[in-house]
This record gives C-alpha cells, structure tokens and sequence, in this order.
C-alpha cells in the first residue's frame, strides 16, 4: 500500500518544459514499478512512462520517447517525469501511480493512485 501526491504542473508555452514531482508514503517505496498516466479533456486515461523496481528500467508512449524523462530516488521516496519540448497535445491532468508489475502500461494494473496535476500547453 502506498500514498501518492503529484505536484510540479502548470501553465506554460510549446516548447518550455516542466517537472512534475510525485512524492509517496510508505515502507515499500523501492518494491514499487511506478508511472505516470494523463488523461486529456473528452479522452480517456492514457500511458505515459514507467520505470520499475529494482533495476529503474524505463519505457515510454511513442507520443512522448524523447521529450520526456522518467526517474526515481527510492531514498526520497519520489519519482519525476522531466517534460521538455513540451506540445498543446501534452495538455491533461497527470497522474502517478504504483503497481506490483515489473512493467506494465495497462491502468487496471495500477493499484495506487495520486490526484493528479494539471499540466496546459499554449500555443
């Protein structure tokens, strides 16, 4: 069981960059596979990257390889998700989640979830 908090959105221009911050509660932090999720206006709750326990092993949507980094320090009990090059169509709420997979981008494998953080791209 884990208690997840997101924090780090905001309001910005294509192009700039932002990172979003999801702190967690709990003595099980490190046995975690975390991800973050983002659901946009009218769409439904979609995969965004994850990064697993015990060897931080990373994999990302198609849609953001390359512009978004993924990481973790299980002494801070916090993961990230660095944000750069940032498009109108990274507009949505994020949200940070746990599960006991090694890897999974399936929502229904996701047992814990924060209340996610706005992130709006102007263009």
């Amino acid at each position: 069981q884990v208690q997840l908090v997101e924090s780090g959105g905001g309001l910005v221009q294509a192009g700039a960059s932002l990172r979003l911050s999801c702190a967690a509660s709990g003595r099980t932090f490190s046995s975690w596979t975390m991800g973050w999720f983002r659901q946009a206006p009218g769409k439904e709750r979609e995969f965004v990257a994850t990064i697993s326990y015990s060897t931080s092993s990373t994999y990302y949507a198609d849609s953001v390889k390359g512009r978004f980094t993924i990481s973790r320090d299980n002494a801070k009990n916090t993961v990230w998700l660095q944000m750069d090059s940032l498009k109108p169509e990274d507009t949505a709420v994020y949200y940070c989640a746990a599960t006991s997979y090694f890897r999974s981008t399936i929502r229904a494998d996701y047992h814990s979830w924060g209340q996610g953080t706005q992130v709006t791209v102007s263009s």
